[in-house]
């Protein structure tokens, strides 16, 4: 990782779940053989989880998340004679790689371990497999269950689902449609050899698009190009994708299922949504926009992407949800790459593949992108348009799920896309999290901060006036700016003067009504809350009581005052 990866990617961990079993956080522990034991242990935890690296780091509380620092200096440690880290890697089997990062957080000193996963038989310390079970590290024979899928987990890994052959099925079991369409695909991405391809026979495109393996039919093969009934020769796989239609109560409508061929599927799921047209009206225009809910590419590679990564050994279906305002696409297995923005600002594809053969016949029908960029492209696309950005749900390792809005939520921010079309897509991505009420990373808020993209304190946040002025939406920018803190006592002093005593109640009829519109019901009665005991302990105000529903009052020498 590059210095400037390292606090995004702190962040990052720090808004995991507690019982993350592919990271830990430490504060000063710097015994060598228990750092070596929890290397091994995230190490298998990793690919336990489906990650391609887990974390060590030292500096954050690990109950809290609280950035504390740590007295930890790795790079300079030994156990006994022998440097820290050369120590580490010669009693780890197999070996793997670990990268040790050192960096600061607001002045306070960071480790963080960068720990491969295992990846082809779990990884021991000094003669001993560890494992972390929720928060705690535990030897993995203790854990069967876990040592047996940890097993499985890292044999198919090394094998490859998607290029296993399928000795019983021959060419005739593919679909001739799927077949015609796919050599037309694979012609178009290859027209300088057009000639060429359309003089070959039917094995010879498909060992030359790596569908087939020396003429035998692949598990690939069978999922893009099989006819419906040959989802047999993969079982207990499931090759099928699963439409279903919901309406405004979440009561299922209608549904569909697609079984192979994929390649001729995602065309037949695409005419079942009903991408029906909006008519969006800009401010200051009368005349309106019409466009359709989802743009069809991004529905494409949405759920191109769910067939190319799906771990098919889960034997769980890939389904799209459709909503009348949102589509929802889930296919089973974790998020390889980590995280979105991670995939965005790196803009490469990523090092591992969980069908590595199964992604490369895509690449080669002209599924998906061949540089890994297809995400970023749809962040893109979606920014074009002036519509909310894809929300990636990446909380859980049983499965990825994406979901495409297909409505304009916030007309402040649909307007600063119209007129600042120079934004950074990290900032666009911030900014639909904002208008969604999405919490941001520490990093994505500074940024917007210093950009001056928005305002207000966490969690209350909102559009700026920079943007307000641009979207010429200034009364809403006004709606949600809170006035300073003198604003709202001077009114209840005013109250006070003209009326001697204010209940609770009274007061919160007084001044809730001119708070923030960022805020909700209960932040409003926090403030006013509050307020009323800032002011109690300033000596601006005092209760006649004392009790939950005593009366305000000002004291006597501010009543003389008032008088």
């Amino acid at each position: 990782m590059t210095a400037a990866e390292l606090r995004p990617k702190l962040e990052e961990l720090r808004r995991l779940p507690a019982e993350t079993e592919w990271v830990e956080f430490k504060h000063n522990n710097s015994n060598p053989e228990e750092i070596g034991e929890y290397i091994c242990a995230i190490s298998n935890g990793a690919a336990l989880h489906g990650k391609h690296m887990g974390y060590v780091v030292w500096g954050v509380e690990d109950g809290s998340r609280a950035v504390v620092g740590t007295r930890f200096q790795p790079k300079t440690a030994k156990k006994g004679n022998e440097q820290l880290e050369n120590w580490l890697l010669r009693l780890l089997e197999p070996r793997i790689d670990f990268s040790i990062h050192e960096f600061e957080v607001d002045g306070k000193p960071i480790v963080l371990f960068a720990v491969q996963g295992a990846n082809s038989r779990p990884v021991r310390f000094g003669g001993e497999e560890y494992i972390r079970v929720g928060s705690y590290k535990k030897k993995l024979k203790d854990y069967p269950e876990k040592e047996r899928r940890l097993w499985q987990l890292l044999s198919n890994h090394n094998t490859d689902w998607s290029a296993q052959i399928v000795p019983s099925a021959t060419i005739a079991d593919l679909d001739r449609a799927a077949l015609d369409f796919g050599r037309a695909q694979y012609r178009q991405k290859n027209l300088q050899n057009a000639a060429e391809i359309d003089a070959w026979d039917d094995v010879t495109f498909l060992n030359k698009a790596k569908v087939l393996i020396g003429g035998k039919v692949t598990h690939t093969a069978i999922v893009l190009l099989g006819k419906p009934e040959t989802a047999a020769y993969i079982a207990p796989a499931q090759a099928r994708i699963t439409w279903v239609l919901r309406d405004e109560r979440n009561e299922e409508k209608d549904y569909a299922h697609f079984d192979p061929p994929f390649l001729l599927a995602s065309d037949n799921v695409l005419n079942k949504i009903r991408n029906l047209t909006i008519r969006h009206l800009p401010s200051g225009t009368l005349f309106p926009q019409e466009l359709s809910q989802y743009d069809p590419w991004v529905i494409r590679e949405t759920l191109h992407n769910c067939i190319a990564h799906q771990d098919y050994n889960l034997r769980a279906r890939i389904n799209v949800v459709e909503s009348p305002t949102s589509l929802l696409f889930t296919n089973a297995g974790s998020f390889i790459p980590g995280s979105v923005e991670e995939m965005i600002r790196s803009d490469a594809p990523p090092g591992i593949y969980r069908n590595p053969f199964l992604a490369q016949a895509m690449v080669s029908l002209n599924m998906i992108d061949t540089i890994g960029s297809g995400i970023k492209r749809m962040f893109r696309r979606q920014k074009e348009r002036s519509f909310p950005m894809p929300d990636y749900d990446l909380s859980s390792d049983e499965r990825v799920a994406v979901r495409l809005t297909g409505q304009v939520l916030d007309e402040n921010y649909t307007q600063l896309l119209l007129s600042a079309t120079e934004l950074d897509l990290l900032d666009v991505i911030a900014l639909d999290r904002v208008q969604k009420k999405l919490p941001l990373s520490d990093e994505a808020f500074a940024r917007l901060k210093a950009e001056k993209l928005i305002e207000g304190r966490r969690p209350n946040i909102y559009v700026s006036a920079r943007v307000a002025t641009v979207t010429g939406d200034k009364a809403a920018y006004i709606k949600n700016r809170a006035f300073d803190k003198t604003h709202y006592k001077s009114m209840v002093i005013g109250y006070l003067r003209q009326f001697e005593q204010a209940t609770r109640k009274d007061l919160d009829a007084l001044l809730i009504a001119k708070l923030s519109e960022a805020m909700n019901a209960k932040q409003k009665k926090a403030f006013v809350t509050n307020l009323l005991q800032e002011m109690k302990m300033d000596g601006q105000i005092e209760p006649d009581g004392v009790t939950r529903w005593a009366t305000w009052r000002l004291p006597k020498e501010r009543r003389k005052e008032g008088s």
